[in-house]
Order: C-alpha cells, then sequence, then structure tokens
C-alpha cells in the first residue's frame, strides 16, 4: 500500500495530466456525433483484429489434429474409391479390394544409397510388412519393418527398391529403380523399343503385385536413350517431393492372404 501511495505522490502531476486527458477526449466523443463515429468504428476495428488474431492462434493449435482427421477421412474416401474406379458405384464392402490406413511421417531420410522412413501406425493398427505407402501425388515406398506403434517403409529412394510400374498410354511394363544419384528421379528398366515413349509420358504403378493396386501416379518421362532394341537410361521425374512429406496412406490389399495361399500351392 505505501508503494502504491509512494508512487502516485511522485508522478501526481503526470497522473493527473492523464486524468484530464482523458476527461477531455470522453467530453468531446460524448458531445460531437463525428468523434463519437469514428472512436467507435476504431473500437471496432482494433476488436475485429484482436479476435482475428486470437482465432488464428486458435486455429494454429488444432492445425494437427484437423490435418490428421482430413487424412484419416480421405483413407476412408479412397477405400471406398477403390471399388468404382470404372464409374460403378459398390456399396458392398465385401467387393473391396484395397483398404487405405491414414498415417504420418515422422521421419524421412533421402540423401543416403539405401534411404528408409518411418511412420507413426503399426501392428496395432493392422500394418504389416509388404504393404505400399502413397499419398495424394503418388508412390513413397513398401512397408519393410513394423512395431505395435510403428512402422519403416522402404523409400523408392532406395537401392534395393524395384516396383512394378507401367507407361500410362500404352501400358508397357517395367521395373521402378534408383540409381542412388538425385531423389528426384527415379529410373525405368526394361521397356522394350515397341513402346514409342516420349518426354512427359506419365509413369504408373501396373497393378502386376500385390503391393500397389494398378495406376497409382509415380512421375513422368524426363530423358532416356534409344537404340534399335530397346531403350536405356529413363530418367523418371518422381511427382512426390521425396524431401518433404507428410500425411501418407498405407495401402492394404485385402485378397493378399488368399493370392498368396494360391501361389504357395502351385
Amino acid at each position: 500500500m505505501q508503494q502504491i501511495a509512494y508512487f502516485i505522490k511522485k508522478y501526481n502531476y503526470f497522473l493527473l495530466f492523464l486524468l484530464l486527458e482523458f476527461i477531455s477526449v470522453a467530453l468531446t466523443i460524448r458531445s460531437h456525433s463525428y468523434h463519437r463515429s469514428k472512436f467507435i468504428n476504431s473500437t471496432y476495428s482494433i476488436t475485429g483484429k484482436l479476435l482475428d488474431i486470437s482465432m488464428s492462434i486458435f486455429e494454429y493449435g488444432h492445425l494437427k489434429s484437423d490435418n490428421f482427421r482430413l487424412a484419416e477421412e480421405n483413407a476412408k474416401l479412397r477405400t471406398l474409391m477403390d471399388t468404382y474406379s470404372k464409374g460403378e458405384i459398390i456399396l458392398d464392402t465385401a467387393k473391396i479390394k484395397n483398404k487405405f490406413v491414414a498415417a504420418k511421417v515422422i521421419q524421412n531420410s533421402y540423401t543416403k544409397q539405401n534411404n528408409v522412413l518411418t511412420i507413426d501406425k503399426g501392428q496395432s493398427d493392422g500394418i504389416l510388412e509388404d504393404m505400399g505407402v502413397a499419398n495424394s501425388s503418388g508412390i513413397i515406398g513398401i512397408i519393410n519393418n513394423t512395431s505395435a506403434k510403428y512402422a519403416t517403409v522402404l523409400s523408392v529412394l532406395n537401392e534395393n527398391s524395384k516396383i512394378n510400374a507401367k507407361l500410362k498410354n500404352n501400358n508397357y511394363f517395367g521395373t521402378l529403380t534408383w540409381n542412388g544419384k538425385d531423389h528426384r528421379y527415379s529410373q525405368l528398366l526394361d521397356i522394350q523399343r515397341q513402346a514409342n515413349i516420349k518426354i512427359g509420358d506419365t509413369v504408373v504403378t501396373g497393378g502386376k503385385s500385390i503391393v500397389f493396386p494398378e495406376n497409382i501416379p509415380i512421375g513422368k518421362i524426363k530423358r532416356f536413350d534409344a537404340s534399335n532394341k530397346n531403350y536405356s537410361n529413363i530418367e523418371i521425374e518422381l511427382f512426390n517431393d521425396m524431401s518433404n512429406l507428410g500425411f501418407v496412406y498405407v495401402i492394404e490389399n485385402i485378397d493378399k492372404k488368399e493370392i498368396l495361399d494360391l501361389r504357395n500351392n502351385d
């Protein structure tokens, strides 16, 4: 209490000035409609800016959960869309061939010879080895190890990666690999000369394996060499920016076990 009294005594003239200034401004605003309207408009403007800032902070705090919720909803939609890619709507869940599970990349490497990613979903979420991983831009890799809550992904930027791929416009098949040089490009092997490829042709998954369904985007042809027999040094510019990955989808082939059992019985 003494400190308050001391403060008032020390700054009494200044505080008196502020009080008189406040009173004069209040009287001016009250007695003149023009000043009153300006004051109200300014108050609304300041209040609006403060509310906008607080709302932005609130929305940012919820951005992470909202993004994950949207990713999960997209995964459900992709699961349903996979059943009517030919325009026929199928509501029978028994006919669904692929299930999509949303996950987030929590660790990513793209500068090594054999790059591996980590996602925040594992066995408890139904994630198993040899499931494909993709996002809205295209393929990312294949699950190669799992724990209860996490899984690692063999990236397309891995020298051990070999993925069945095809040219979208003519269905010629090849194998997508990586030479360990540039994270923006992969290489396409075993494309025959009859394919008649061109710069800019789109490359998609071939659907000849149980890992990826058909026609998931991969990239476009950037350059190649041609001979009388076949093509070589086909560079594929990846649609995905492998240095910047967020939410992904793990693809589960519903019929995988049945297909493997059938193959093992041959």
